[in-house]
């Protein structure tokens, strides 16, 4: 058993339950309807659509739960507590990305559309941030560990 299986690799395990939160939130959303939406900083037009009955937000905030779910059992199985799965090293760099690039779009946003920066485009962007640098300080821990297949 490698050290990395043994130990595990706390940024990566962190990811991993962040983003396993994060997804089961989505669902939560789906279930609590129009006024989670909103809340949650989805417009008022997934809102509506939610509280009309329309599947259209419940299947998107769906798609985005499964994603989610997914990107958490790369950060598991990166740091140690999953079984290896293909394209790890990838997969675990275009998360990183990802999820720093969401948290940093705040910064131009400030500055081109400041009326739409509210506390959930802040709030949201610095747990984009601090997700993102857990999965990037993880994946860098382990990159030598991390196979291309």
């Amino acid at each position: 058993m490698s050290e990395m299986r043994s130990t595990g690799n706390l940024p990566l395990i962190t990811a991993g339950i962040s983003t396993a939160i994060a997804s089961l939130l989505h669902i939560a959303i789906i279930f609590g309807g129009g006024d989670w939406y909103r809340f949650f900083g989805a417009g008022e037009e997934m809102a509506t659509m939610a509280e009309q009955g329309s599947m259209i937000p419940s299947i998107i905030t769906f798609a985005i739960a499964a994603v989610l779910m997914l990107w958490s059992g790369y950060a598991f199985s990166g740091g140690g507590a999953l079984p290896k799965i293909p394209l790890r090293r990838t997969a675990l760099t275009l998360i990183s990305a990802i999820f720093l690039l969401r948290g940093l779009i705040l910064l131009p946003m400030l500055f081109m559309q400041p009326e739409q920066v509210g506390s959930f485009w802040i709030i949201s962007s610095f747990i984009c941030l601090a997700i993102g640098a857990c999965y990037t300080i993880g994946t860098r821990q382990v990159w030598e560990q991390l196979t291309h297949g």
